[in-house]
């Protein structure tokens, strides 16, 4: 879906988009905390779009076309030329801001929803071994959010629990002292732990490999990523020889492979529970392959229905193939996958007014 919404300008397109995605979300997620924060995805699409719009209009708006309203102008040194501070904004110019930050805020609940929906640290155990540092790196930085999103949702309960129901204003020159430390605290102790919990069961353990063959994995793995960037050229540029094409982007595939293997050697990793791959899986992944391909090649059969012009100003379409692309291959999704588990419910003793979870399993002291 990320994919197809990188493919058009059209606001109906992305607007769908962002309306499939949604109600995939609220029928496949689970219950879980880091899961009940699409909300605040759709907060900051709308966010980035103002922004969009209102640096538009201030760093020039467009003074071609149907002129809304005009802005006082500052003038600025001849070093700064090519940028204007306000004067004349226009229809056009104010429309291309829209379509291309509903574009980027649909591309980010996209990337939300994936975060919500599926969890990223399952990817980790699925990965090569000699990926796994980068695996980490990108584990962390896609958890990041989620858990910010989790952190505040727990700090504004235990807030009104307390009491505190200031609101507008006052909430607003509270929310730095009372929210945004505690949050920032909460998620780096949450980090914390988790690498304590990662070095406790050895994670990152290296065998010892010959530096020869330490050698050798690196160079063939750069190798590699050097002839699939050439490769790669090659096959976009029609003027490059096509020798420089698919012939060293196979070769660079199959040096950066070998490099891989030979680097997995330094670590052993063994795997608990690992993650069927059923038909549920493949219908998933088919659809977003099917959406990708489907939105890429309908762009280059019919440019003009993915993106609206603005000079001539037409109003967006509402092509058929698309809209049945993005609506009918993006809501499968909601009913091919399986439906999230639910975590049982603690149960409340009576008497004692206690919450007693009958799932946790008892404690062993050695």
């Amino acid at each position: 879906m990320a994919t197809a919404a990188s493919r058009t300008t059209n606001p109906i397109l992305l607007a769908l988009v962002i309306a499939v995605v949604g109600f995939v979300v609220a029928r496949r997620r689970s219950d879980a905390q880091w899961a009940v924060g699409f909300r605040a995805y759709l907060i900051m699409g709308a966010v980035i779009l103002a922004i969009r719009i209102v640096f538009r209009a201030v760093l020039g708006g467009g003074d071609a076309g149907h002129v809304l309203f005009t802005l006082p102008q500052i003038p600025l040194p001849k070093a700064a030329a090519g940028i204007r501070l306000g004067g004349p904004v226009s229809l056009e110019g104010i429309l291309a801001a829209l379509y291309d930050g509903l574009r980027l805020a649909a591309l980010l609940i996209c990337i939300g929803a994936a975060n919500l929906l599926a969890d990223p640290k399952r990817l980790l155990k699925s990965l090569p071994s000699a990926l796994s540092e980068v695996g980490t790196a990108v584990t962390v930085s896609l958890s990041v959010a989620p858990q910010l999103i989790e952190s505040g949702r727990r700090i504004a309960r235990a807030r009104r629990l307390r009491g505190d129901d200031s609101s507008g204003r006052r909430r607003l020159t509270r929310l730095v002292r009372r929210v945004a430390i505690p949050v920032a605290t909460d998620a780096l102790d949450r980090s914390l732990t988790l690498a304590a919990a990662m070095d406790s069961r050895g994670y990152g353990h290296r065998q010892q490999v010959p530096a020869a063959l330490r050698r050798a994995a690196g160079s063939l793995v750069l190798g590699g990523l050097v002839g699939v960037c050439i490769g790669t050229y090659g096959l976009l540029d029609a003027t490059t020889p096509r020798l420089l094409g698919l012939p060293i982007l196979s070769v660079g595939l199959a040096l950066a492979v070998a490099g891989f293997v030979i680097a997995g050697r330094r670590l052993r990793r063994t795997r608990y529970r690992p993650d069927p791959w059923r038909g549920a899986e493949w219908a998933v992944a088919g659809c977003g392959l099917l959406i990708a391909a489907g939105m890429t090649w309908l762009g280059r059969i019919n440019p003009a229905d993915l993106n609206p012009s603005l000079q001539p100003l037409t109003w967006p379409a509402l092509p058929l193939a698309p809209v049945m692309v993005v609506l009918v291959l993006g809501g499968l999704p909601g009913w091919l996958a399986p439906p999230a588990s639910v975590a049982p419910t603690p149960h409340r003793n009576r008497r004692v007014g206690a919450t007693v979870d009958l799932t946790r399993q008892p404690e062993v002291v050695s």
